[in-house]
């Protein structure tokens, strides 16, 4: 019982069990307006007030649909495209839309790009919100009338869009299927079950503001280090240095702000962008310094249980291959001094298995609830696998962190 307890918590984490349980609270606690009030700074923010960014590299596949997304909540002098040294026809497609292009002639990385281009339209003397948008993504039609709202709280300073795969453009393959399905239910778990709860206003203690499609009081660009040296990716720092600075809080919804994004769905591609996000995580968190605040508290020990989980999960696979050939030779009567014994007394196999699978159908069933989609039970034998994947991809992105280091530069995984 007591290592099934274990592997529970491990595999599930005290922190999703925590913020799950304050997101409860929030939501209950927004049925009474009466019973807590907002700073309200008497503004309406409309789609006027808002300038869209893109940095895009080699992205005419993608960049069209996303172009004419953007263009049904913003009008195209809102529309700012960089092009991160394209060689391709990233430029004449954004300016075939009417958007104000900027064409970098060296290869900067997607902060570099982001930081040019807020430098070169100068952003922040003719909007007071920018909108942080990836070349794959399509803000849904209502992201700025649901969006917006949230900055009328006078302390919020950045809004965290809702992450969506997008399931018009589902993969042929088998493997595709899971990938994305997996990367959907990850997608419930961390906005539903963490992210919520973080940003709830006494907490204010949200980790990341997702670059795909997000938005931000362009009041604070001046003081947010966007592309700092030696980092993977940029949203982590950003939200990072929001909170290192105390510039304000970040306001998050799901029910608000969805975008739709095309993840990837090869196990190639999958590798990279889960190597990359493991990365940029691990480097801001050794980047920054840690305070006494609720938001550092929170952060290192969601850390702490990603460090230990991964292991976990990574030695379970040859500890259940040593209990399981432990059992085959119990069963057959051999058991030399009863070291075999004692062994499945200290380390009972089903505890483990269960500890490890009840946790993981649990999301899994939460999932198929929340979307209303049963598909992913046929998926649940499957994404076991796919957390030890994830779990090796984020102990060898804390290794790089540690001895190795990054530029920024990108390439963009395969478009469908």
């Amino acid at each position: 019982m007591l290592w099934f307890v274990v592997t529970f918590v491990l595999v599930l984490g005290l922190s999703t069990m925590w913020w799950a349980a304050v997101g409860v609270g929030r939501r209950i606690i927004q049925q009474f307006p009466w019973a807590w009030s907002e700073t309200w700074d008497g503004t309406h923010w409309t789609p006027d007030d808002v300038a869209i960014l893109i940095a895009a590299r080699n992205e005419e596949l993608v960049l069209p649909a996303t172009l004419e997304a953007a263009l049904r909540i913003v009008g195209p002098r809102q529309l700012f495209v960089v092009s991160d040294a394209s060689t391709d026809r990233t430029v004449d497609i954004a300016r075939a839309h009417g958007a104000r292009v900027l064409e970098l002639t060296r290869n900067r990385g997607k902060a570099g790009a982001l930081e040019a281009g807020i430098r070169h339209f100068d952003l922040p003397s003719r909007f007071a919100i920018v909108m942080l948008l990836d070349a794959d993504t399509l803000p849904a039609p209502d992201y700025l009338s649901t969006g917006l709202p949230l900055f009328n709280h006078r302390d919020v300073v950045a809004v965290a869009g809702r992450a969506l795969t997008l399931v018009d453009d589902r993969p042929t393959t088998h493997i595709g299927s899971l990938l994305l399905a997996h990367r959907e239910r990850t997608y419930v778990a961390v906005q539903t079950l963490h992210k919520f709860g973080q940003a709830a206003r006494m907490a204010n203690a949200v980790s990341i503001v997702p670059g795909f499609a997000s938005m931000y009081r362009t009041s604070i660009l001046d003081r947010v280090e966007i592309s700092a040296p030696g980092l993977a990716i940029e949203d982590y720092n950003m939200t990072f240095e929001i909170h290192s600075k105390r510039l304000g809080r970040v306001a998050f919804d799901p029910t608000r702000a969805h975008a739709y994004t095309q993840d990837p769905d090869t196990l190639v591609d999958y590798r990279k962008q889960m190597h990359r996000w493991s990365l940029g995580f691990w480097q801001t968190l050794m980047r920054h310094r840690v305070q006494l605040r609720t938001f550092w508290i929170g952060v290192v020990i969601f850390a702490f249980e990603v460090l230990m989980s991964s292991v976990l999960l990574l030695l379970l696979v040859p500890v259940m291959a040593l209990l399981a050939t432990a059992s085959v030779l119990l069963a057959l009567g051999f058991d030399p001094h009863g070291v075999l014994s004692q062994i499945d007394a200290v380390l009972p196999l089903p505890a483990l298995i269960l500890g490890v699978l009840v946790p993981d159908l649990v999301l899994t069933i939460y999932t198929a609830i929340v979307t209303r989609q049963l598909r992913y039970l046929a998926f649940a034998p499957a994404f076991p696998v796919l957390r030890v994947l994830d779990a090796a991809l984020c102990l060898k992105a804390l290794r790089t962190a540690i001895v190795g280091s990054s530029n920024g530069v990108w390439s963009s995984p395969v478009r469908r």
